[in-house]
């Protein structure tokens, strides 16, 4: 696994987050080092979706990038009449995909598409959509579509896992929430730096809610069921259900 150095030289000139060749690369030490109890959650959702995985229907990971969670879900779920279907816009996230799941023996399980959120995307017979840290990249314009979409695209009983960075309720919160977890990212490694330029090129790249306002989201656009599954600090996963 390539670690993550992607912001350990000063630049000049700060660019935007994407998840181009480089991001790809490294994305993976990244997400292990960068996002509080990865690995657990990871867990959780794939026990989530096997819970709500119904025969004959489509699972669906949004921002899929390089395949963990599908990988997971190939593992755990033996109904091979489910079909796996990864999405993501990078290209680069696919291609490393790809290879992962063929290194695993997952990639007759699994479909990659290209695909870009902000933009409509056909969903059809699901009975579970993972947006793992995606949502919050999508821009705000397009969330409420966007969710629509899922709502339609689900099963009844069918299930939306969303795990977010997440806004405190007020100032107070939100301060303390990000300061710690500065300094987890310090105890996984990253500098002061990296830690100084990735805040400044996710800044208007990545756009976080509070709890609250991505409940009325789901809300609002056809979700009545819905319950939080995990919480650290400023991470919050949500799950919504379609009755």
């Amino acid at each position: 696994m390539k670690k993550d150095r992607l912001f350990a030289r000063l630049n000049k000139k700060s660019k935007a987050f994407n998840f181009g060749k480089d991001t790809a690369e490294v994305f993976d030490d990244m997400l292990i080092r960068s996002v509080p109890f990865y690995e657990e959650t990871q867990r959780m959702m794939v026990e989530i979706a096997k819970s709500f995985a119904q025969p004959k229907s489509n699972i669906y990971d949004l921002g899929c990038s390089t395949g963990a969670t599908l990988s997971g879900l190939a593992k755990s779920i033996q109904d091979e009449t489910v079909r796996i279907v990864g999405v993501d816009n990078s290209q680069a996230m696919l291609s490393k995909a790809r290879i992962n799941l063929r290194k695993k023996g997952y990639l007759n399980r699994c479909a990659l598409q290209k695909g870009d959120l902000n933009e409509n995307i056909k969903f059809n017979n699901a009975s579970v959509v993972i947006m793992n840290l995606t949502l919050q990249f999508v821009r705000p314009l397009h969330r409420d579509s966007l969710i629509t979409d899922i709502y339609r695209g689900l099963r009844k009983n069918g299930c939306l896992i969303l795990i977010e960075k997440v806004l405190g309720e007020n100032l107070i919160f939100n301060q303390a929430f990000i300061n710690l977890y500065y300094d987890f990212k310090r105890r996984h490694g990253y500098s002061e730096l990296e830690i100084a330029q990735k805040r400044e090129a996710l800044e208007n790249v990545l756009i976080p809610y509070r709890i609250r306002e991505n409940l009325l989201l789901l809300n609002r656009n056809g979700f009545k069921e819905t319950d939080i599954f995990f919480k650290w600090y400023n991470f919050c996963g949500l799950l919504a259900l379609k009755i």
